[in-house]
């Protein structure tokens, strides 16, 4: 069994120092597969001669705790199968540009046990454009379910700070009911963008993982729930894109059939949830627009 020791990872009960910035380039390709990967049709984001051509706003989430300096002792590393995102936050201060190089400085700020033989890590992450302004902010939660075996992590006590939060959705109807089907390929096509882990292509790894069949990237439900958003709400103008927080409480599958629901809370936040037939599969969500 394995055992995290939290206290020595973060020792005053505060979050870790900063990584050193991490240099990340892309290009115009990259900025296009992320968008056809999270099923966007609108040209602005898939057609790079497009006169509005723009990055989608969580282009930047597969960067999420890019260089967090952590102790592998202190933090066992589980395998990829084992190690799934659990919750998710991104703030855009400042749009991203269409190709170049950023920098991505990350921290760890916190280390729960969440249920039995699991471990939950929160990272923050600040990602900078070339001119060293702040373009995006970040928190990413993940489980670290095991090192050799689901389950195989001893009982911990949890340090530093946790962003999760409770968010309850209304008994009333919702302001917004959406629907959009996951194809079949989405997640061989969205791996592309660079998250590589076997659980999403892989039978065996799936079920070294506790799963059935290979489930679709938490990162490219996260997607599909922003752009279905912004969609509706915003007439998909990536300039009105502020913040959106999503906790990953069941795994979609390809060829699922989404739907999303949203209840305005107040001017410019909509809380909502994913839903897949009677499972809730994103929840404690909320989006911010201008």
């Amino acid at each position: 069994m394995a055992t995290y020791n939290a206290q020595a990872a973060l020792p005053d009960g505060n979050p870790g120092p900063w990584g050193e910035p991490v240099s990340i380039s892309y290009d115009q390709r990259d900025v296009l597969l992320y968008a056809v990967g999270i099923g966007i049709n609108d040209l602005r984001y898939i057609y790079e001669a497009n006169s509005d051509f723009a990055v989608f706003p969580t282009f930047s989430i597969r960067w999420g705790g890019a260089g967090a300096p952590v102790d592998s002792g202190h933090i066992p590393n589980s395998p990829g199968p084992l190690n799934i995102d659990a919750e998710r936050y991104l703030e855009v201060l400042k749009p991203l540009p269409t190709r170049g190089t950023v920098t991505v400085r990350s921290r760890l700020i916190g280390v729960h046990p969440r249920g039995k033989g699991n471990g939950f890590c929160e990272y923050e992450s600040i990602v900078a454009n070339a001119d060293g302004e702040d373009c995006v902010r970040m928190v990413n939660g993940s489980f670290r379910r095991g090192v050799e075996q689901l389950g195989d992590i001893e009982p911990f006590e949890g340090v530093g700070q946790t962003f999760s939060q409770k968010i309850a959705v209304p008994d009333s109807a919702p302001d917004v009911n959406l629907a959009v089907r996951i194809g079949d390929n989405q997640a061989h096509i969205y791996r592309l963008s660079g998250d590589y882990n076997s659980l999403h292509i892989d039978p065996d790894a799936a079920r070294f993982g506790g799963f059935d069949t290979p489930i679709l990237h938490g990162l490219c439900t996260f997607g599909h729930c922003a752009q279905q958003l912004l969609e509706a709400l915003c007439d998909n103008d990536q300039s009105r894109f502020k913040k959106i927080k999503v906790r990953f409480s069941s795994p979609v599958f390809p060829g699922d059939d989404l739907i999303i629901r949203g209840w305005n809370e107040s001017e410019g936040r909509v809380i909502f949830e994913g839903v897949v037939g009677d499972r809730v599969v994103v929840s404690n969500a909320y989006f911010e627009f201008a």
